[in-house]
């Protein structure tokens, strides 16, 4: 049976180069950075190699780029360590910080977390197409806030945030602006500069690296306390022995990425749009969740009426397809996703749309296949609905 994977914003598969990259890392050349002999400056060669790498893709300084264990990492990282520097001894009290209701919960949690301790958050709502407002950003803002986040692009919806306009914002009234950028880059271009962030958090298994590593932009001057305390490494940002193969992975990624990012773009989008325009076009009741334009090249999210979503993905995961019904961090989570929510689904309408992501690895046959399994997928699943049967009958009734 043929296998189509399109769960790209889950993680993405290792590109070859990577894995070879990394293998020497594995094995023989096993030395602790942090040492001052022979194998350790090795190690410590090829950790700031990859951080070159890692700076050169998003527009940064070498200096500027922590390595971490990954977006959440990062994003935990920045909102607690704005929000703590922001006053003696770490305390919360009375700090204002506005994200999107739309953040992933690497955001999310972290800013309930800060608000059980004191901290005050201001949500702010997205329209219809999954899209934050400037505006409202603006008009959020209060004499105590200390951090604006608004994440660069949705990761359900694909949509782009406008982060520039945003980062104007922020830096007209001196407040700190992180974005979640884990799922644009490697796949748009990003400059930390040109978007006018103090924080950036990235994932290197998004653009074909390895799980379990990413980066963090800090911009020169930002005053961040750190998340962990231990030993003096990443430039006293991140302490702790580093993962000397896991940046590897991250730096040839993202060389890689940098490398075919304006062909890969146009590429993919070809495909997501072949995926899109016919299931729209030939299966009845589908519907485009957010919006049309303004998102990433890799992403759809498409709502089938009267079908529910898990039996979907299980029905076609059974013809080879990997699709999904959200992030893959909120998998088994019986409340519908908070993102479709935001834009005013409904639950029935959010438990039957269906994410999905397209990579580098993605062919037309790979798209041409999913269109042939989808539609009779669909009718089955929605021959076992009720409700479908009902709206067939009133639509019947209604016709006569």
């Amino acid at each position: 049976m043929r296998r189509v994977y399109l769960d790209n914003n889950a993680t993405t598969p290792l590109e070859p180069e990577v894995f070879e990259a990394m293998r020497p890392f594995l094995a023989e050349c096993y030395g602790n950075a942090s040492s001052i002999h022979w194998f350790g400056q090795q190690a410590k060669a090829a950790i700031e190699t990859a951080r070159e790498q890692v700076a050169k893709l998003i527009g940064a300084r070498p200096n500027e780029v922590v390595f971490t264990s990954g977006g959440t990492e990062s994003d935990n990282s920045s909102i607690f360590g704005i929000v703590e520097a922001a006053q003696p001894h770490g305390q919360c009290d009375g700090k204002h910080l506005i994200i999107s209701s739309i953040e992933h919960h690497a955001v999310l949690n972290a800013a309930q977390a800060l608000e059980k301790r004191g901290a005050r958050v201001t949500y702010v709502q997205v329209g219809t197409n999954g899209v934050v407002d400037p505006a409202d950003v603006e008009a959020a803002i209060r004499p105590e806030t200390v951090l604006i986040s608004i994440m660069h692009a949705n990761n359900e919806l694909g949509t782009i945030q406008p982060i520039e306009e945003i980062g104007r914002v922020a830096h007209e009234r001196d407040i700190y602006f992180h974005t979640d950028a884990v799922q644009s880059v490697g796949k748009i271009p990003v400059n930390v500069e040109r978007l006018g962030v103090d924080l950036l958090s990235l994932s290197a298994h998004k653009f074909n690296g390895p799980q379990g590593t990413g980066a963090l932009f800090i911009h020169k001057g930002t005053h961040l306390r750190p998340l962990l305390y231990g030993g003096h490494h990443e430039r006293d940002r991140r302490p702790g022995t580093e993962n000397v193969a896991g940046a590897v992975g991250a730096g040839m990624a993202a060389e890689l990425a940098g490398t075919n990012l304006e062909i890969e773009l146009g590429r993919i989008s070809s495909l997501r749009d072949r995926l899109e325009e016919t299931i729209l076009a030939t299966v009845p009741q589908s519907t485009l969740n957010g919006d049309r334009t303004r998102r990433l090249p890799t992403t759809t999210n498409i709502r089938f009426d009267h079908v529910e979503g898990e039996g979907f993905v299980i029905a076609m995961d059974l013809k080879g397809v990997a699709c999904s019904t959200g992030a893959a961090c909120s998998s088994g989570s019986i409340e519908p996703s908070h993102v479709l929510s935001a834009i005013g689904l409904t639950k029935a309408q959010a438990r039957s749309s269906i994410r999905f992501s397209l990579g580098r690895l993605n062919t037309l046959e790979d798209i041409d296949y999913v269109l042939g399994v989808l539609p009779p997928v669909v009718e089955h699943l929605r021959g076992l609905s009720p409700h479908y049967k009902k709206s067939r009958q009133f639509s019947v009734v209604s016709s006569q």
